[in-house]
């Protein structure tokens, strides 16, 4: 039996110092937001996000200088701090956020910090489209720190041994390395990242300056758009996001960017040293491809039955561009949120089914994961395959991510286990929406944007809601995007704390 200890200072010095470099890092996100604020003018917004940054950078540093030490992280340490720094890093930027006036309280800028850092999307802003560049940017670099991850981008940065983070690895819900070196994994991230930017800013921009935007706004709003898109965060510099543009080119232009953010950098990487038939093969991107043409028929022929578009070409445009953001995870909206109640049951139904099962494992997408859906049903057609066969008979399930892999019992344990505890999440968090009055249907739509990190929304989760529906919103946000297991990790270590005792 394992012997139970007390969480020492030795314990409290490893996370202390983590969680300070990360806030070192989130200080440094703030600075290419200051310089456009200043560039620009906003010098209001400049202000506020310096007071952000500084309390990043003061708290920060003296967290690292109290609390610096030599000792190794293990696999407890590894899980308490990736889960306390998703908490602890949006704590400065939500305070750059209040300052700007754009919110009705600390609790509402900390959600916006929380959405932008998961990559969710929801917004609690008043006055969207009347908000600073600057601070427009510092939103969206939410999802560059997010959708890479917060701990692998702030601890390469800061040059951290790569035998200190690989602990940290798996925690933030990454399962699988481009390479064997976490550092060098990370780095290759960086690399197919910036490789995007460039030639996804560059088109976007083209494609809004042909629109006829000046070209300084084009600029601000490709980059944008291809953080949000890329990162699949889905945040927008207006309130009526995508559908701002009324740009069939555009909307056109951002989906092979929102799928090149829902597929894993593992397969970008496979993709880059053209081992082409390598990629294809993989099971969870067969997996991807089934289930979003499936689902996206499914909203179509909603849409159809419902009978909301009297053109079949807006009903498409709109349909499979919806479909797409969602199962993406990406939250881009080319309606409004009210109009989903005129889309029937079969659409919004299908889209909840998009949302949930998310993209693959290792992208910048939340949601339960395509290889753990396709593991599962791997599992079952082996076990018909059992009962059909001799008693003597040795059968096995084999998949191919990449490489080809054997389905073991503890793997399916595992996608069962986390597949449940995004159902009941998502179902269970439907439940204090509908008793705030909100109707079953958009409660359950609500609820499972927030917990695949999405960002669709009827419009039932707004600065109006109540608190305790904020709060449960922000745990399903950070559950999702962690995949359950920091956090579980988390509320254990905080038990023992309580109990004086650790496993």
């Amino acid at each position: 039996m394992t012997r139970l200890v007390r969480p020492d200072a030795t314990d409290r010095r490893i996370v202390g110092a983590y969680l300070g470099r990360v806030l070192l890092g989130v200080a440094l996100l703030h600075l290419p937001a200051i310089g456009m604020a200043l560039v620009l003018g906003e010098v209001d917004d400049a202000a506020a996000m310096a007071v952000g940054a500084l309390a990043a950078t003061v708290v920060g540093r003296a967290a690292t200088l109290r609390w610096s030490t030599e000792e190794a992280l293990d696999w407890a340490h590894g899980l308490v701090t990736v889960a306390l720094a998703w908490l602890v890093a949006p704590l400065p930027i939500s305070l750059s956020f209040v300052l700007s006036g754009h919110f009705g309280s600390y609790l509402d800028a900390y959600f916006e910090a929380v959405s932008g850092l998961t990559t969710s999307g929801l917004t609690m802003l008043l006055d969207l489209d009347h908000l600073g560049s600057g601070m427009q940017l510092l939103r969206h670099l939410t999802h560059f720190a997010g959708g890479q991850g917060i701990i692998l981008v702030v601890l390469t940065v800061l040059s951290v041994g790569g035998g200190q983070i690989g602990t940290l690895f798996v925690g933030e819900g990454r399962d699988e390395r481009i390479v064997p070196s976490v550092i060098r994994t990370a780095r290759l991230i960086y690399v197919i990242f910036t490789a995007w930017a460039l030639v996804g800013t560059a088109v976007l921009w083209g494609v809004l300056v042909q629109s006829g935007m000046g070209r300084g706004s084009s600029l601000l709003h490709g980059i944008a758009l291809f953080l949000a898109a890329f990162d699949t965060g889905g945040f927008s510099v207006h309130s009526t996001s995508v559908a701002y543009y009324h740009s069939g080119l555009l909307e056109l232009t951002l989906v092979p960017v929102m799928l090149a953010g829902a597929v894993s950098f593992p397969l970008h990487w496979d993709l880059w040293q053209r081992r082409v038939r390598s990629a294809t093969q993989q099971l969870d991107l067969r997996m991807l491809a089934t289930t979003t043409t499936v689902l996206t028929l499914l909203v179509l022929v909603g849409l159809g039955v419902a009978g909301t578009y009297a053109d079949a070409g807006a009903l498409t445009r709109k349909g499979v561009f919806t479909a797409l953001s969602a199962a993406t995870n990406t939250g881009f909206s080319v309606v409004a949120g009210s109009t989903y109640d005129t889309w029937g049951q079969l659409a919004p139904g299908a889209l909840v089914a998009i949302m949930i099962l998310g993209s693959m494992a290792g992208s910048t997408a939340g949601g339960i994961k395509t290889i753990r859906i396709a593991l599962i049903a791997k599992s079952i057609l082996r076990d018909v395959r059992k009962a059909l066969a001799p008693p003597s008979s040795v059968v096995v399930a084999t998949y191919r991510t990449r490489r080809t892999r054997i389905v073991t019992d503890e793997q399916v344990r595992g996608a069962v286990v986390i597949t449940l505890l995004y159902l009941v999440t998502a179902v269970g968090g439907s439940l204090l929406h509908v008793f705030h009055g909100t109707s079953i249907e958009q409660a359950l739509f609500e609820s499972t944007s927030a917990t695949a990190n999405v960002g669709l929304s009827t419009g039932a989760i707004n600065p109006g809601n109540h608190w305790s529906v904020k709060v449960l919103t922000m745990f399903q946000m950070w559950a999702g995007r962690l995949e359950f297991l920091a956090v579980f990790a988390l509320f254990g270590y905080a038990v023992a704390v309580v109990r004086g005792r650790r496993a």
